[in-house]
């Protein structure tokens, strides 16, 4: 965020803050007002997973066996883009640096990579399949490999120049639910489904995980977890009604954000100068707090049912 903090936050496609969830609906916000600016109908399932395409106009969302995009500049309420021929849940997604192609991660035991620049119906260019539902999907920051985590505990390197691939296993029988890497990577965080989170040092070309650190980050499920866009926090969010933020220089907590209304906290993401955290909810909020002060700024009301993913964009394009 820009300015003064929340009340700098402008509008137009730069600046947004996308919910979605169990009721079948995405939710455009003023980050700055709590005003609800859109909404945009997701009628075929839940949403698993939100992400702001790299030039900011467009939003991509996944759920049980598709995903959609939406325009963010639109008035129009429906998608205009389908990506189908998907079977089971699509758990994330995620975009090339440059926005020419996207990867997605499914219960149908696959990461999967769609060319964007084709023509329509777009189509899978590479899939990538795996032992177990995927629950995981990043991409290194050198755009070289997608990291791919799911139910069996495994993490999968899958090498794209080489379509090679190593495996990492931090914790025997423990479902991996998300993992994240710095923006420098640098840094790479994975936590599971027992409250772990578990950090590696990324080093080399192309890039070789060494064990880091071993939290214990919640005393029950954990959720998501992410890096600060200036790479000194980690954020973990848990079905103990909590988002927890760490210290990356000696991996302390930071900060417990915690409401008494808040459930599961399900997604979580940072403002691009890392003072400000949004976090969604199970009791159907979103919420902006100030990681400096640990204090709750807003609240974003509007959605019926629990929120499942958020996603945030205020960096100029």
């Amino acid at each position: 965020m820009s300015g003064d903090g929340p009340g700098g936050v402008g509008g137009g496609t730069q600046v947004a803050l996308v919910t979605g969830g169990y009721d079948h609906t995405i939710k455009l916000w003023q980050a700055h007002s709590g005003v609800c600016l859109r909404t945009m109908q997701h009628p075929d399932s839940q949403v698993n997973d939100l992400e702001i395409t790299p030039n900011g106009q467009m939003v991509a969302a996944c759920g049980y066996q598709h995903i959609r995009m939406y325009d963010l500049a639109s008035a129009n309420p429906d998608p205009v883009m389908n990506f189908e021929a998907i079977t089971k849940n699509v758990s994330r997604v995620g975009f090339q640096e440059n926005g020419q192609w996207m990867y997605t991660g499914g219960e149908d035991c696959t990461a999967r990579i769609w060319d964007l620049r084709a023509g329509r119906p777009f189509q899978c260019q590479r899939i990538f399949e795996v032992p177990a539902p995927v629950n995981a999907v990043v991409l290194h920051p050198d755009q070289s490999q997608i990291m791919v985590g799911g139910q069996s505990g495994i993490i999968h390197i899958w090498d794209l120049k080489t379509d090679h691939n190593e495996q990492l296993i931090p914790e025997a029988e423990a479902s991996i639910q998300d993992i994240a890497i710095d923006p420098s990577g640098k840094l790479m965080a994975a936590v599971n489904n027992k409250g772990s989170c578990y950090v590696w040092s990324l080093a080399g070309s192309p890039p070789r995980p060494a064990p880091r650190k071993h939290l214990r980050a919640h005393n029950k499920y954990a959720l998501r977890c992410k890096f600060s866009p200036d790479s000194t926090m980690l954020v973990t969010t848990s079905g103990d009604c909590s988002a927890r933020v760490w210290r990356t220089s000696d991996w302390s907590l930071l900060r417990e954000l915690r409401h008494d209304a808040q459930r599961w906290v399900w997604d979580a993401a940072f403002s691009i100068d890392s003072h400000y955290l949004f976090t969604g909810s199970s009791d159907s909020y979103a919420r902006l707090w100030d990681l400096e002060k640990g204090t709750l700024e807003r609240e974003y009301c509007g959605h019926q049912k629990p929120i499942t993913a958020l996603a945030f964009r205020d960096q100029a394009v």
